[in-house]
């Protein structure tokens, strides 16, 4: 799963399997109003919210642009020792910063809403998004906000200008996630997992500051902590959030204890383990943080490595983008090209960019980027056609009838479902025989291919709404104390995901902070697993409803009523309540149905195999 991952600002809360950068959706939770003020009751406070916001959306708009510019050359760019794009980085947020948060704007705002009985809805939730933004950044603290702008930006570039290194050599993440994939002797598996958390304890210092100067932040205007302010985004308690996710997280457990006792049993095989451990080792799995097992297994006949590492990098993208014309959608526009950074640096360059791949809406309006290092393979052909999903979910809600600070996901989940949809869609067998990818006539294990797509998304489940969103959660929220930070989190990891580390890993290592997220995008992960569950709700619909296909086994491409579907749910953009959008289009409330049902032809063959076997979980 990649997201991607800027310092988050007052509007900038970036998501991604990859991610996105854009404006932060409505918060239906706002905090408490100032003590009204005397005010002539023949006031036309729909006119008056007209003006100030359309004086407000105008230079809302320009700072952000130059926060994005100057963001996009912070991560596109990096000289390590060079601290010039870090300043001319905090200058850019610091503006942005200094105009949402400024008292001037929080009284104006605060004035409006107490009158928004006057209003329209569609002003109310932009008054809302900016008091939101507010919050982010209120001036009224305008030095603790400086501090933490400045902190964010020191370790978003501490944090992509680290250098991994296995077996005496420099290398790339992107090469120790493939030794992961493949390498067969535990031994070297250890090395190359180590070598994955080398960076954690370079990155405590800075994210010890960033937990009190974002508490601090938030603080300012009535929320309790960082997390509770990021959750309020969905309209919903931290209390309520927590309980949501642990609520998917049940209601997928059954599925996962099949897949954790088949992964133990078969890993230990695998790599000729005679005793078969009660718990997973985490430099078993093919995965840095375990969120990902599908490497597992190899579908004959579905394995698109060889025919796109003859196709190329470049193809990939371009064919990303001819899924999405078949439905409908618009070419990407000639900057989405010409500024874009798609591909690995060559060897030798004098600079490093971030490795996490991202969709970028720089200016809120047609100046949509994307930054990747696509290489020519199936996992990068997955991640090209979800990253695509993002900028056309930009260009979509970038419309007349969507305000500038509307321009963002129904919820920020939203953003990471269509885009992980598409790369659903992308990977099923009658879609790439329709492309020639594979030939038609090719068997394919049905129930194998199943298997691989559980130990991606189900996997992902008890990694997103468990072991990330209770660590940050207790961070934040309940002050986790330094030094039981490496301990909690491997506690979680075996309580949720029954993984544990090949050693002891004690408070000299910060292994959460090896996830790039936890950094630079923090206390909102579980948009991650909201955003599976309604990824599923979506293509259950899309397929027995529009397609009339088996939900493991469809087509989208070209089909326009399908592209419509996606086109209604992503023009509102966040103007629409993201409830109120979901009942409407698939008839059901959030729920973890439409996976479960899924992957139900999976439950028996795993029960037939795990026949015997000890279970742990």
């Amino acid at each position: 799963m990649k997201k991607h991952l800027l310092p988050v600002l007052a509007a900038t809360a970036l998501l991604g399997a990859c991610a996105q950068k854009a404006s932060a959706p409505a918060a239906t939770v706002t905090v408490p109003p100032a003590e009204p003020a005397a005010q002539p009751a023949s006031l036309d406070y729909s006119a008056l919210t007209n003006d100030f916001l359309t004086t407000y959306s105008t230079e809302y708009q320009r700072l952000y642009t130059q926060s994005s510019e100057a963001e996009w050359r912070s991560n596109t760019h990096i000289v390590p020792g060079d601290t010039a794009n870090a300043a001319a980085t905090a200058r850019a947020n610091e503006a942005f910063a200094a105009f949402t948060g400024s008292a001037q704007n929080i009284d104006e705002l605060r004035r409006l809403l107490r009158h928004q009985d006057q209003l329209n809805p569609l002003q109310v939730k932009q008054l809302q998004t900016a008091l939101y933004n507010a919050a982010g950044s209120p001036q009224t603290i305008a030095d603790v906000v400086k501090r933490r702008i400045k902190a964010e930006t020191q370790q978003t570039e501490k944090l992509y200008g680290f250098t991994y290194k296995y077996g005496g050599k420099a290398v790339t993440t992107n090469d120790l996630d493939e030794l992961l994939r493949k390498e067969k002797n535990v031994a070297k598996r250890q090395q190359v997992w180590e070598a994955s958390k080398a960076i954690g304890p370079t990155l405590k210092e800075g994210l010890l500051n960033l937990r009190g100067l974002r508490n601090q932040t938030v603080q300012a205007l009535g929320y309790p902590d960082y997390f509770t302010y990021q959750a309020s985004d969905y309209g919903m308690t931290r209390d309520e959030m927590m309980a949501l996710v642990r609520r998917i997280n049940d209601e997928l457990r059954p599925l996962y204890r099949e897949l954790h006792t088949y992964a133990r049993y078969e890993l230990a095989k695998k790599y000729g383990q005679k005793q078969v451990p009660d718990y997973l080792p985490a430099h078993w799995l093919p995965n840095r943080w375990g969120q990902d097992w599908s490497s597992m297994v190899d579908v004959k006949g579905l394995n698109l490595d060889a025919v796109l590492a003859k196709k190329g990098a470049e193809w990939q993208v371009k064919q990303a983008e001819r899924f999405y014309q078949s439905l409908g959608f618009p070419a990407l526009p000639a900057t989405f090209w010409e500024k874009s950074s798609l591909y690995p640096l060559p060897a030798g360059a004098a600079y490093k960019k971030n490795n996490h791949a991202s969709a970028w809406h720089m200016n809120l309006d047609q100046d949509v980027r994307s930054l990747m290092s696509v290489e020519g393979n199936t996992e990068w052909y997955e991640t090209t056609h979800h990253e695509l999903g993002h900028i056309y979910y930009y260009l979509t809600y970038t419309n007349p009838d969507v305000p500038v600070l509307l321009r963002a996901g129904a919820n920020r989940g939203y953003h990471e479902a269509m885009g992980s949809l598409m790369g659903l869609a992308a990977t099923q067998k009658p879609f790439l025989a329709g492309l020639g990818l594979i030939d038609p006539k090719t068997q394919t294990d049905q129930t194998q291919t199943l298997l691989k797509e559980a130990l991606n998304y189900v996997t992902f489940i008890p990694f997103a709404s468990g072991v990330m969103s209770e660590w940050e959660n207790s961070f934040y929220a309940e002050n986790l104390p330094q030094d039981q930070l490496n301990a909690k989190w491997w506690a979680l990891a075996k309580q949720y995901q029954g993984i544990v580390p090949p050693t002891a890993r004690g408070e000299n290592y910060l292994d959460p902070a090896t996830k790039t997220h936890i950094n630079d995008d923090p206390a909102q992960y579980y948009d991650y697993a909201l955003s599976y569950v309604i990824l599923f709700q979506l293509h259950d619909h899309i397929a027995k409803n529009i397609l009339k296909q088996d939900p493991h086994a469809t087509n989208y491409y070209g089909n326009q009523e399908v592209g419509k579907f996606l086109r209604d749910i992503m023009y509102p953009g966040a103007s629409a309540d993201w409830r109120q959008l979901l009942r409407e289009k698939t008839g059901e409330d959030l729920s973890a149905r439409a996976m479960v049902d899924y992957f139900q032809p999976l439950m028996t063959y795993l029960k037939q195999q795990n026949k015997g076997r000890k279970y742990t979980m």
